[in-house]
């Protein structure tokens, strides 16, 4: 078929073959998107009902918790029985936080566990300075050999002078350890040059991991959202998202109430 001298054939009028996988990717973010705005709106929601909730109910709480210990302190005061001691402490305990580990063992430990200072203490072991480390002559040659071949001021391109530090900063941590052996596997590593590149994906292989990658990302959101509405604060918000202060107010009616009779149940077990 010709129009005004322009030949087309009907290959030419096939779409191309990823055409639809690109509609399909396109529709997936699309919708992924509006879902990412969904949940993250409802976050953001929680988070402010959640700190709303702490500010003006918190006291409240707080005040219940130590009306709880009161009473039980003063009916265990009352009785002598050693299950309402117990329930006492119990009680008492729920108002007094429990110190954290960092505060248990501030300057004895960090990200890795204890110091080995602190442990020995703990285990009454000798404490044991630490070694200093001496590097051999091998691993200052291999070192000084390293630092020449692979400084970084030698790249002419910005991704070759990233390889080079990257290669230079574990150069540097294994001599400043006196790691021979690693030393050695460096100058391997660098004499058997960069890793070859990969090879690229087709535009096909490319859309794939698209969808892939979009649909593990939904799939994750979807969870976040489960555990934000299955949450307290998450399923108290549902109960009324439209007026959520009208609940804070209907809650610190109940919680009133609630301390104004455990304030007259201590009056009575200490007047």
């Amino acid at each position: 078929m010709a129009y005004a001298g322009r030949v087309t054939t009907p290959e030419a009028e096939q779409p191309r073959p990823e055409e639809r996988l690109e509609q399909a990717v396109r529709a997936a973010e699309q919708a992924l998107i509006e879902f990412e705005i969904a949940v993250e709106t409802f976050r953001v929601e929680v988070e402010n009902f959640s700190r709303l909730h702490h500010q003006k109910l918190g006291p409240m709480y707080a005040r219940l918790d130590e009306l709880d210990a009161q009473i039980a302190e003063a009916r265990a005061a009352r009785t002598g029985d050693p299950e309402d001691l117990r329930k006492a402490e119990e009680a008492r305990a729920r108002v007094l936080p429990m110190p954290g580990v960092e505060e248990l063992f501030h300057g004895w430990m960090d990200g890795e566990g204890l110091f080995p200072e602190a442990a020995a203490m703990l285990t009454d072991q000798t404490v044991r300075p630490p070694e200093r480390v001496r590097p051999t002559e091998e691993a200052r040659k291999l070192y000084r050999e390293l630092a020449r071949k692979a400084h970084p001021d030698l790249a002419q391109e910005e991704a070759e002078r990233a390889r080079r530090e990257e290669f230079i900063t574990r150069v540097n941590a294994a001599y400043g350890r006196g790691d021979t052996a690693q030393l050695r596997e460096l100058a391997e590593e660098w004499a058997a040059g960069p890793a070859p590149a990969e090879r690229r994906p087709t535009p096909s292989e490319e859309l794939y991991a698209r969808l892939e990658w979009l649909s593990g990302r939904k799939e994750m959101l979807t969870l976040i959202a489960r555990d934000l509405e299955e949450s307290a604060i998450g399923s108290m918000l549902r109960m009324a998202p439209d007026d959520p202060d009208a609940l804070l107010a209907e809650i610190a009616d109940k919680l009133l109430a609630e301390v104004a009779e455990k304030e007259g149940e201590l009056a009575q077990l200490v007047g």
